[in-house]
């Protein structure tokens, strides 16, 4: 058995050649110089030290040699790998000194400049008035009944004893849908929602029904086609003309604040019979009808009173299209427009403020009205 090459010389190993390991080096260190990112140098990372490097390639040729010869070229592969892992290292910190001076510039805030501040939103008052009025009923135990704005003609007219020939049925007062038999509407009240209550339920039955409603009216100071309205239904044995009246009042009191007074007129309605309108003493010249001056009360033109709105006792036949026995049962209805009454209450000159959605105008109102 022969012995080892002691004549082998590791100069001939090609990827051991001095020179071959310069080049390689003198490569690495201009692909670390020319990195001009983080994320370039780590690119070139892979390039210049990963198992697939000139370097790590030749660093394997080494256990190939005889054990004369593996100290030589250790030593000079090591100092290449060591040559390119300091430059490495070098460029990584300038880079990342040049990156934090960067940041520093690019995200450089002015402390002295005065706060960008959102001035925050409003609810708008129609919402505040309505949600005022709900809870007034709500912690009576009364519930909230809600419903579609599309609504059949049966719903919106016929079941509230509106016949045929009603003048609410024209054209000029309601939105039907195309094509106009189809006996579609856009509700025109919110009592299709007691209706609805009414067939879907049995007494007793206490239900605030908060609204948008739709009319086929002009919008002025006085009027708009899409407006809010509040009714309340209530279903029950025994109830009379007196808990109408109880119930008008505290819906006043909430309103206007305790105190307040309340008068009925008879009236007529064809969902309620008797039928009656209410009243309430003015909160600015307290039923006196007159102003500071001497002069009439321009709130209530000197009448020292207001009106408020509609309601009466729930007319039988609604009762019976509903499936409710009027022998044993008796109910009550009232409502109003939710915008006529901020109008009341805050003095709110005409129907354009509410609807124009200027922010400063609901501003105004705070949280709570």
């Amino acid at each position: 058995m022969s012995g080892p090459n002691t004549n082998y010389d590791p100069v001939e190993v090609a990827a051991l050649d001095p020179a071959v390991i310069e080049a390689a080096v003198a490569e690495a260190l201009g692909a670390i110089e020319s990195a001009a990112s983080i994320e370039e140098l780590k690119a070139a990372r892979i390039g210049v030290q990963g198992e697939r490097s000139p370097l790590a390639l030749a660093n394997r040729e080494i256990g190939a040699l005889p054990p004369s010869a593996r100290a030589e070229a250790g030593k000079r592969v090591g100092a290449a790998r060591a040559r390119v892992a300091a430059a490495l290292t070098a460029r990584e910190a300038e880079l990342e000194r040049e990156r934090d001076e960067r940041i520093l510039v690019e995200e450089r805030a002015d402390v002295t400049l005065p706060a960008l501040r959102r001035p925050p939103g409003a609810r708008h008052p129609v919402e505040l008035v309505a949600q005022r009025l709900v809870d007034t009923f709500v912690s009576m135990g009364w519930e909230v009944a809600e419903g579609p704005e599309l609504e059949s003609e049966w719903l919106n007219f016929d079941a509230l004893n509106l016949g045929p020939d009603h003048p609410a049925r024209q054209m000029q007062d309601t939105f039907f849908l195309d094509p106009v038999d189809c006996g579609l509407v856009l509700r025109t009240q919110t009592s299709p929602v007691q209706i609805r209550t009414m067939l879907e339920r049995q007494p007793p039955i206490y239900v605030v029904a908060p609204g948008k409603v739709y009319r086929t009216d002009d919008l002025d100071a006085t009027h708009t086609p899409v407006f809010h309205q509040i009714e309340c239904l209530a279903v029950d044995r025994g109830l009379t003309m007196a808990h109408l009246r109880g119930a008008l009042d505290a819906f006043v009191r909430a309103m206007f604040g305790e105190g307040t007074r309340t008068r009925v007129r008879a009236s007529y309605f064809p969902f309620t019979e008797p039928s009656m309108e209410t009243d309430f003493g003015c909160f600015v010249c307290h039923g006196a009808g007159t102003s500071g001056d001497g002069g009439s009360c321009r709130t209530c033109g000197g009448s020292g009173w207001i009106e408020l709105g509609g309601s009466g006792m729930v007319n039988r036949k609604v009762l019976r299209a509903c499936g409710i026995d009027p022998e044993v049962y008796s109910g009550f209805a009232f409502g109003l427009g939710i915008e006529r009454a901020l109008m009341l209450r805050h003095g709110v000159q005409g129907m354009h403020e509410m609807v124009e959605g200027d922010v400063r105008f609901s501003q105004q109102f705070g949280r709570e009205v």
